[in-house]
């Protein structure tokens, strides 16, 4: 089925219809730019873009506001004669501003031509800064007083941060692609640090908040020689408070150092013991957040390394709030469509029409029957349709295979054996993956290379599908395994292998052994997977050669595996291309046990079609 335009019935009135139908009334001014002076004195670069009357006559002069914060350059200057795009956030302002809201664009402290300096990855300051904002927009005369926010990546969890004010103005926000915990769904994946990401980042920001652009021209988003670094606001005519601004940029925090401060989840610095990872991600204020407050939370299957997971917890944990969940065949921001069977590499899904009509119900209060729609829509991918549900997860029934000898997955659990497994430092899952859209890497097609990557793991797979099965939510690796060593990394990969050989990533877990130890999950943080603090108080060396059970929970996806193929779970211990070594230079020795009462498992979230 053709992806663009088939919606199987998942809305009322699907995505494409709503935006054809919305009428246009306004056309887009040139913005305006000043400075908003912060509590602390800090000036923070703004912009305002205004509906503007299509006819000269009377008419409507206050509006909602939608705002963005961003760390990426509100604006970037532009050479003369250029027709370049000045921001990300221009595709927002031509959708929403021709139909009725004011947007309003923030350099977040420390970044762009604001002031300030960056004390930390999402920091505490930052969201007071968005009360502040808040403050500032309903003062304005063409402000209705109702504020929504949104945004892609670290914009969406601005937008959490600012329904955590209570403020109340904020009536909606959609945050795209974002985390809910920054060290869990981020950086530190099942405990396990991502090494790529933070080296990557830091390059990045260094050139932003810096302006090198000869650093920046490494990153495709930026790389254009009509860019002229960020924009002054309107009274810097002659660049002096931008150049201020930048110098003030100099002392911001480095993510390479930062990152590798919060080894263990919750645990303050050592010179500051009220900040941890909770400090900068947004579960840890959702308290905050008013029950009448609207949320679109939106990710896609392969969206880093859990971003889809921290989009399900938003959904569940703020239930009490009028909510909706979007999960699509999108990497990280939706560049690229991510399913093997793809009509198009970039998606033409109409993702900006969704969080419209979200704002036109919430923020602009119309009638657009989103009410009677069910609040969760997903895109099954081989079956290649958009499916709807009325709760998290769809399937909640598993159907178990267990590890079998002779490296088979069996629907009967046979009797006691075991594998041996010597992890392989040098296995690693290549550079088309989830994790480069993360990283600013320019991928086009994720995974194209899986063809014999699990013949270097420890795999178990089925016999062949005597009908099509869908599998959506999390799969759940259920393991009886033994290590060498009194620390181990885990990885679990799910695989389709077709009737005809060809192999493909469907998703994959990973957990760091020394964070095993299972909790309930906090009312701040609402999963359906198993839950980890990642806290030093319950991390715990293995002991070696002691047989353990450990619970993996893999990223959560929708996909139908064909009529003959084989469903493979493939273990391994490292991924070199991702991923730091865990233990440093010590490969373990893993003993994995299957059958009698220490049988290992893949649990799966699956129905036959």
């Amino acid at each position: 089925m053709d992806s663009r335009v088939e919606f199987s019935g998942a809305w009322d009135v699907s995505p494409s219809e709503y935006l054809g139908q919305r009428s246009v009334a306004f056309d887009v001014s040139v913005p305006r730019s000043q400075y908003v002076v912060m509590r602390d004195g800090c000036r923070l670069a703004i912009d305002v873009y205004l509906p503007r009357q299509l006819v000269a006559s009377e008419g409507q002069t206050t509006f909602p506001t939608i705002v963005l914060f961003t760390p990426y350059y509100r604006r970037f200057k532009l050479r003369p004669g250029s027709s370049a795009e000045p921001n990300n956030s221009v595709r927002f302002c031509n959708l929403f501003v021709p139909r009725g809201y004011a947007v309003v664009v923030v350099d977040v402290r420390g970044t762009g031509a604001s002031f300030g300096t960056r004390d930390s990855f999402r920091s505490p300051k930052e969201r007071e800064d968005t009360r502040e904002i808040a403050d500032w927009i309903v003062a304005q005369p063409w402000s209705n007083g109702r504020i929504g926010s949104t945004g892609v990546s670290y914009l969406g969890a601005s937008a959490d941060f600012m329904a955590s004010t209570g403020h109340p103005a904020v009536k909606a926000i959609a945050p795209l692609f974002s985390v809910w915990d920054t060290y869990s769904d981020n950086y530190f994946p099942g405990g396990i640090q991502l090494k790529s990401l933070t080296k990557i980042y830091d390059d990045l920001m260094i050139a932003l908040d810096h302006d090198r652009r000869d650093i920046l021209k490494q990153f495709p988003t930026f790389n254009n020689d009509e860019y002229d670094g960020p924009q002054p606001v309107d009274e810097d005519v002659d660049g002096s408070l931008l150049r201020e601004a930048i110098d003030e940029h100099l002392g911001n925090f480095r993510q390479v150092d930062f990152m590798a401060e919060f080894t263990f989840r919750e645990e303050g610095l050592p010179y500051d013991g009220s900040f941890s990872s909770a400090s900068f991600s947004p579960y840890s204020v959702s308290r905050g957040v008013r029950p009448e407050v609207a949320v679109l939370s939106v990710s896609g299957w392969q969206d880093g390394a859990g971003y889809m997971n921290g989009a399900i917890s938003r959904f569940l944990t703020l239930k009490e709030n009028p909510r909706h969940l979007l999960l699509g065949p999108w990497d990280h921001g939706a560049n690229i469509d991510v399913s093997p069977w793809r009509v198009a590499e970039k998606p033409d899904f109409p993702l900006l029409s969704v969080v419209l009509r979200f704002f036109d119900t919430y923020l602009m209060e119309l009638n657009t029957g989103l009410g009677d729609e069910v609040p969760i829509h997903y895109f099954s991918m081989h079956a290649q349709e958009w499916r709807a549900a009325a709760s998290w997860p769809p399937i909640e029934t598993r159907t178990t295979y267990f590890f079998a000898p002779q490296g088979l997955l069996s629907e009967t659990r046979p009797d006691y054996g075991a594998d041996r497994y010597k992890v392989d430092f040098s296995s690693g899952t290549g550079v088309g993956t989830r994790y480069e859209g993360i990283a600013a890497v320019d991928s086009r097609n994720n995974y194209a290379d899986w063809q014999g990557r699990t013949s270097r793991m420890l795999s178990y797979t089925s016999a062949p599908l005597e009908q099509p099965a869908e599998i959506v939510g999390h799969a759940l690796a259920d393991l009886w395994l033994s290590s060498g060593e009194p620390d181990t990394a885990l990885f679990v990969y799910l695989s389709e292998i077709e009737a005809d050989g060809t192999e493909r990533y469907v998703t994959e877990g990973l957990l760091r052994a020394l964070h095993r130890k299972e909790t309930p999950a906090p009312d701040t943080y609402r999963t359906t997977w198993p839950f980890r603090t990642f806290s030093r108080i319950d991390a715990k060396p293995m002991v070696p050669g002691q047989l353990e059970r450990i619970r993996i929970p893999l990223l959560p996806v929708a996909w139908e595996f064909n009529v003959a193929s084989r469903i493979r779970l493939s273990i391994a211990g490292a991924d070199v291309d991702h991923c730091g070594q865990i233990p440093h230079g010590r490969p373990p020795l893993l003993e994995v046990a299957f059958g009698g009462a220490t049988a290992s498992a893949l649990k799966l979230p699956l129905t036959l079609r």
